[in-house]
């Protein structure tokens, strides 16, 4: 295995080991993004589930302590409007990184086509010379250009699988300081 890979590298022009140092690049980001978000997302969603049960408890009474009631160093300087403003504005602070998980998924399969096409036209270019030329010669360069479409498309998969899980845990803490919203304005 080691030695198919140092053979790869060796064989490898340098476009092609460019493509797949910044799509690692990518991975690493990828991953990155998905455990901070991930993890700081969790604990934000127990707690505003937390803080929902507390306001329905409390006949509505605002926690001044909560991520929305950051916002109201006055509690009686509490509207509607200034309620879905607060909202906005965490939902806005909470989505951070959400672009990158977004742009790696849609360029990622992208970045490694470039690198295919830049291998097969490599492939064909040293083949020019040749009179004659069998398919058996043709198919291992042209599948080692394929790596780099592959590692694209695996790169893409888990920027797309991890952005989508994210936007679930953030469509549930909207719907959680929504309900939140609704109980506070209810009271005013």
């Amino acid at each position: 295995m080691l030695h198919s890979f140092s053979a790869f590298i060796n064989s490898s022009n340098f476009i092609t080991l460019l493509v797949l140092l910044v799509l690692l690049v990518y991975l690493f980001l990828v991953f990155w993004i998905f455990t901070y978000k991930y993890k700081q997302l969790t604990k934000i969603q127990l707690d505003q589930a937390l803080e929902l049960d507390l306001l329905g408890q409390n006949n509505g009474v605002f926690n001044p302590h909560s991520m929305i009631g950051k916002f109201f160093p006055n509690p009686n300087l509490i509207n509607k409007d200034l309620l879905e403003v607060a909202r906005v504005k965490v939902i806005k602070r909470l989505s951070s990184y959400m672009t990158w998980l977004s742009i790696t998924s849609s360029t990622a399969p992208f970045i490694g086509l470039f690198g295919t096409v830049v291998g097969i036209l490599e492939s064909f270019a040293k083949f020019a010379d040749v009179q004659k030329v069998s398919f058996s010669s043709i198919a291992p360069a042209i599948s080692h250009a394929l790596i780099a479409t592959a590692a694209g498309i695996f790169v893409a998969i888990f920027a797309y699988t991890f952005h989508q899980i994210i936007s679930r845990k953030l469509y549930e803490i909207d719907s959680s300081i929504s309900s939140q919203i609704m109980i506070i304005a209810s009271k005013l």
